[in-house]
């Protein structure tokens, strides 16, 4: 198990919030997915000091593996403060890797309204995508091998964390 350390992580978020300042003219919602999106976005949202509340979203239910996941899913509430029609938004995930935790989340956004436009933004990036999703604003880029996965831990000390074994 490799760790990267709670430092870079700030860093990580620093360098994610100075890129995503200048999408702040636009008053944008900003949403986090649960659980690691929402905690990043709560440490953006306070950093960039946006006007409206912070969302999240839960999009358990709205997964393409969703009967593959468990028996009993921990189902967290969604929580979108405003309205999202005509809104500029910016999701935020903790690790984009196949694509299909955004396009499940796209889908929830679309339950609720019509956004007006939705910018990504990602703590990791990393290999291995499977759909068409490409984020705005990224972190960090990892390149990992196939037994091997990013794992966010938190929500008070953040820490990511790569667990497997390398080929």
């Amino acid at each position: 198990m490799t760790q990267l350390r709670t430092r870079k992580i700030d860093g990580l978020l620093d360098a994610m919030a100075a890129a995503l300042r200048g999408h702040l003219d636009q008053d944008p919602l900003m949403i986090g997915i649960h659980t690691g999106g929402a905690w990043i976005a709560e440490r953006l949202h306070r950093e960039l000091g946006i006007r409206a509340p912070l969302g999240t979203l839960d999009i358990t239910f709205y997964r393409d593996d969703f009967t593959r996941i468990s028996m009993n899913p921990q189902v967290k509430a969604s929580q979108l403060p405003i309205d999202i029609d005509d809104r500029h938004i910016i999701l935020v995930d903790d690790v984009l890797h196949t694509g299909r935790t955004t396009r499940a989340a796209m889908n929830v956004l679309f339950d609720y309204g019509r956004p007006k436009s939705i910018k990504l933004a990602v703590v990791v990036e990393r290999n291995g995508r499977e759909l068409p999703i490409q984020p705005d604003v990224v972190g960090q880029h990892l390149k990992l091998g196939s037994h091997q996965q990013v794992k966010l831990i938190g929500p008070e000390q953040l820490r990511l964390e790569i667990l497997g074994r390398t080929a």
